[in-house]
């Protein structure tokens, strides 16, 4: 499993953690909207990651955001599902230096 570099600036270093830990909670979110049928609250949580992500420097959580954002939109819970395993595998794989 090839790690995903990511370089932060170091004044975000504090921040970081608990951004990400936070990208792990929407996980189950996700999956307990999917069981409910819920893809309205999915699609706000899905913005949101599209919005932040690119702002603390892990643009992949802003492609993924992007990408369930829309699926949620559709209805498509198959790519949400997929979306949901993209950000799992981002964030198992993700490897941050500081600078």
């Amino acid at each position: 499993m090839n790690k995903i570099m990511v370089t932060v600036e170091s004044d975000l270093q504090n921040l970081i953690p608990d951004y990400l830990d936070n990208r792990a909670k929407d996980l189950r979110v996700i999956e307990d909207c999917l069981e409910q049928g819920d893809c309205d609250s999915i699609r706000r949580l899905a913005h949101r990651m599209k919005g932040s992500g690119g702002g603390y420097g892990f643009d992949g959580i802003t492609a993924i955001g992007a990408a369930m954002e829309q699926a949620a939109v559709a209805n498509d819970s198959g790519e949400i599902r997929r979306q949901a395993q993209a950000l799992k595998d981002y964030l198992d794989r993700v490897e941050i230096t500081y600078v």
